[in-house]
């Protein structure tokens, strides 16, 4: 892999301690002899200030991370060109944040995913498969690295038809956690034979380049339709008002769930709901369309960026045995 790490390397560390991108991180940083910066707090303009102040390297982020620093005004004054490569993952990033990022920063962009349960990364898409006139390849978090197998699999276990066919990511690798502290149920649904079920949704392609479609949970189900929010979240990021977007689904008499979408509109833009259902009628199927849109000031997230779905969605769930209709 192309970490660009090694003696002497400026490298940023801003994850929380308790999560794999900020312990597993400050440790690959460690083993390879590379000098830390370490940040109690994401604060965009803290950080911009050390990109340019301490000249840093290698940076790893979460996909909120990079959207908050090109909304920083602050980077439009910053010298940016110290940074070779910008290693990203934990959750699916937009297409159009990945193409502005592109833009803005002069460096090598790298995705990873993985898990805390796989001590993070089992699969790479280096900076030379990060082409933007290529989107559907953006999409992908790469192939995977030495060791690790993967299966994709139906509801039943079984594995699924055909590359490209939907399913939850199974994984077997040394990497695989033995079990949660003190959880035994929770283990035994997570690791079953040798397989350790991740909860994410996602396919392969024939050349082997894995493809997350989001959470198994956070799956929307309309009419008898799988739906997953990251495909219409990645449409609607490419409205140019828009700043931040959360899809999920609330309960409906008719097709048991519908699409509902949370927007942060960019400052000093109008956009109304009319106005961005029409726009994502243009891009995805109709029965994919959000709904029904709520504007809000900003999206809950926890402290690693990951939006906070469940705060969204409490509201419309309250009072009901089960979490779909």
């Amino acid at each position: 892999p192309t970490w660009e790490m090694g003696p002497g390397r400026r490298n940023l560390v801003c994850m929380p301690a308790f999560h794999i991108g900020g312990a597993g991180w400050g440790l690959v940083g460690i083993y390879s002899g590379a000098v830390n910066y370490i940040f109690r707090e994401f604060v965009p303009a803290q950080i911009l200030k050390s990109i340019e102040d301490d000249r840093l390297e290698v940076l790893l982020l979460v996909p909120a991370m990079v959207l908050f620093l090109l909304q920083a005004p602050q980077i439009r004054e910053t010298d940016l060109s110290s940074i070779r490569l910008i290693v990203y993952g934990a959750a699916p990033m937009p297409v159009e944040v990945l193409r502005q990022a592109l833009k803005v920063f002069p460096c090598g962009f790298q995705q990873v995913y993985g898990l805390t349960e796989t001590t993070g990364a089992i699969t790479l898409l280096p900076p030379s498969d990060h082409d933007p006139s290529d989107p559907h390849k953006l999409l992908s978090c790469g192939y995977l690295q030495k060791g690790v197998e993967i299966r994709i699999v139906d509801g039943y276990g079984r594995d699924v038809a055909r590359p490209g066919d939907v399913g939850e990511i199974a994984v077997r690798s040394a990497q695989v956690m033995k079990g949660y502290w003190k959880l035994e149920d929770a283990t035994r649904k997570a690791i079953r034979g040798e397989w350790f079920h991740t909860g994410d949704a996602g396919y392969m392609d024939e050349k082997g380049y894995l493809y997350i479609h989001d959470r198994v949970k956070d799956m929307i189900v309309s009419g008898g339709e799988n739906i997953y929010p990251a495909e219409i979240e990645n449409a609607l990021f490419e409205h140019p008002a828009v700043a931040d977007v959360a899809v999920i689904g609330i309960p409906d008499d008719r097709w048991g769930e519908a699409v509902r979408a949370f927007v942060v509109r960019k400052k000093d833009t109008s956009l109304s709901e009319g106005e961005l259902i029409a726009f994502a009628r243009e891009r995805i199927a109709g029965y994919k369309v959000p709904r029904s849109v709520e504007f809000i000031d900003a999206l809950p997230r926890n402290p690693t960026g990951k939006i906070l779905k469940r705060e969204l969605r409490k509201p419309f769930w309250e009072g009901r045995d089960r979490q779909v209709n």
